[in-house]
């Protein structure tokens, strides 16, 4: 069975940093497209970014380009979600997400549970 299993949420100043990691268990993601999504409260899921299944492609949505930076470590079966200058704005929980496909994530096969951002002023 597959899982996602997100790590590295908590607490932190505005303009401070965090990494999340997303470990997945019960399946290689070698082959596999992965993505970062975040829901705050009151409002729906958005997408935050993508990489393929190399790591030699992403994307970012434009609220998170130049702070947010995705990677990937395949022998790890991990994904990392490297977030700097955060503002509160960032405040959601954020959910890994496994592709169904190598080059994007329109389809996503499996979710994390999530883990919890806050970022206080």
């Amino acid at each position: 069975q597959v899982q996602l299993v997100e790590s590295g949420g908590g607490l932190v100043q505005a303009g401070g940093s965090l990494r999340l990691s997303c470990t997945v268990s019960g399946r290689s993601i070698s082959n596999r497209a992965m993505g970062w999504f975040r829901q705050a409260p009151g409002k729906e899921r958005e997408f935050v970014a993508a990489i393929n299944w190399s790591g030699g492609s992403t994307y970012y949505a434009d609220s998170v380009k130049g702070r947010f930076i995705i990677s990937r470590d395949n022998a790890k079966n991990t994904v990392y979600l490297q977030m700097d200058t955060l503002r509160p704005e960032d405040t959601a929980v954020y959910y890994c997400a496994l592709s169904s496909t190598p080059i994007n994530i329109n389809h996503i096969d499996s979710w994390g549970q999530g883990t919890q951002v806050t970022v206080s002023s």
